[in-house]
């Protein structure tokens, strides 16, 4: 491999600070490509390349190494989360309410399973043939639908980037899986690019901002990037030069300063949420302290922001949810947490109850709405008239016309 994009020397064994750095992409990029190398399996007939078209209307962005992606805007097939129809029911609403407000046709399949990302990186109780096949089972049958997959949830999306690297190298497990695929008598799929619906919002970020019914230039926001999103197979996420010169990930903080919202620095932006999978399940009092001590608590001291905007399930669950735990011992935390979906949703004029469904976290949202300028006193209010009407048998669910 060529040499990769180096951070400028240090001084005297010091790593310059981000802001005095330059992200310069010196020599050559690396020899081989996950989409040529893709595209070589198609061509010996041993995978179908699902591939976005015009009619997905895409765009192309720079990724951290100078390779450029393509994000379809329309015709998306989702792939959602486990986690946010669980816990956040409002993070995968608010993804869809932005698509409808933009006409894009969508599809929201009934028959997705789940990625199992659970039993990889947290209780090892799968193997990597039946990984791989789940993730295939998926893409086929979104291209089978016709809509190209965007995923909800940035562990589903990290765990499919690392199957795509096991497909491409081990042809043993690609022998298992077509074995598997051929008894579901569906074909072996993978699409051209894992695309996650954060870079959907992220390329969409100036016709939300255009659209935008909130003045948000008094609120202060800082942001978590996802460790599965820009951690794993980092040459796959989005960079851009004017979003901390380079040297982090773009992804929320460009949407965030899109809406003209004031962007915060702090010192443990790199850091995990706490989630970290495994020890969540057994250690989890290790995970609701990370959460508040090294971010949540950071944030506060350092930038005292009104809000904390992440892009995936766990990340949102982890530090909105832990909070309470160590709001009784008296710790300094109460920052409300939310998803960039959300928050573009809400600045676009969305209900925060009906779509948003922000009564389902943990830290009281309220002081941030009466700052951006939302009514959730008569928000609440509509809202419960629509629960007395499903209570009282009128309706079975809120449709979209009653949101």
């Amino acid at each position: 491999m060529d040499q990769l994009p180096v951070l400028n020397n240090p001084v005297n064994g010091v790593p310059a600070k981000a802001k005095d750095r330059v992200f310069d992409r010196e020599g050559k990029l690396p020899k081989t490509y996950y989409k040529e190398q893709l595209f070589e399996l198609e061509a010996k007939g041993e995978i179908e390349i699902h591939r976005i078209t015009d009619e997905q209307d895409p765009v192309q962005v720079e990724t951290k190494f100078g390779r450029m992606k393509t994000i379809p805007r329309a015709k998306t097939w989702h792939h959602k989360s486990c986690g946010q129809c669980g816990h956040i029911p409002g993070y995968s609403t608010s993804i869809f309410w932005l698509q409808r407000q933009f006409g894009y046709d969508y599809h929201d399949p009934r028959d997705q399973s789940s990625c199992t990302a659970w039993n990889y990186y947290a209780s090892a109780t799968s193997n990597p043939a039946a990984q791989a096949a789940v993730a295939l089972r998926n893409f086929a049958q979104a291209k089978d639908d016709g809509y190209f997959p965007l995923i909800h949830c940035g562990t589903s999306y990290g765990h499919y980037k690392e199957v795509r690297e096991e497909l491409i190298h081990h042809p043993e497990l690609r022998d298992q899986v077509k074995r598997v695929m051929d008894r579901l008598k569906m074909p072996m799929v993978f699409p051209e690019e894992v695309v996650h619906y954060s870079e959907w919002v992220h390329v969409m970020r100036h016709e939300i901002a255009a659209r935008k019914t909130l003045d948000l230039s008094d609120i202060n926001i800082t942001v978590h990037p996802a460790c599965h999103y820009h951690k794993l197979v980092v040459e796959d996420a989005i960079y851009d030069e004017e979003m901390y010169e380079g040297q982090r990930t773009a992804i929320v903080s460009a949407l965030t300063t899109a809406l003209g919202a004031n962007l915060r620095d702090y010192s443990t932006f790199h850091d995990c949420c706490g989630f970290g999978f495994r020890h969540i399940l057994v250690s989890r009092d290790f995970s609701r302290s990370f959460a508040t001590l090294r971010k949540i608590e950071r944030m506060k001291e350092e930038a005292d922001p009104d809000v904390v905007l992440t892009h995936d399930t766990g990340c949102v669950t982890t530090l909105d949810k832990s909070q309470f735990a160590t709001q009784a011992h008296g710790c300094n935390v109460g920052i409300p947490v939310m998803a960039d979906s959300q928050f573009a949703a809400l600045a676009m004029g969305a209900h925060p109850y009906k779509v948003c469904q922000l009564h389902w976290h943990g830290v009281d949202m309220k002081p941030l709405m009466e700052k951006m300028g939302i009514d959730h006193e008569t928000a609440w209010a509509e809202f419960e008239e629509d629960a007395k009407r499903v209570e009282s048998g009128e309706i079975d669910f809120l449709s979209w016309e009653d949101c």
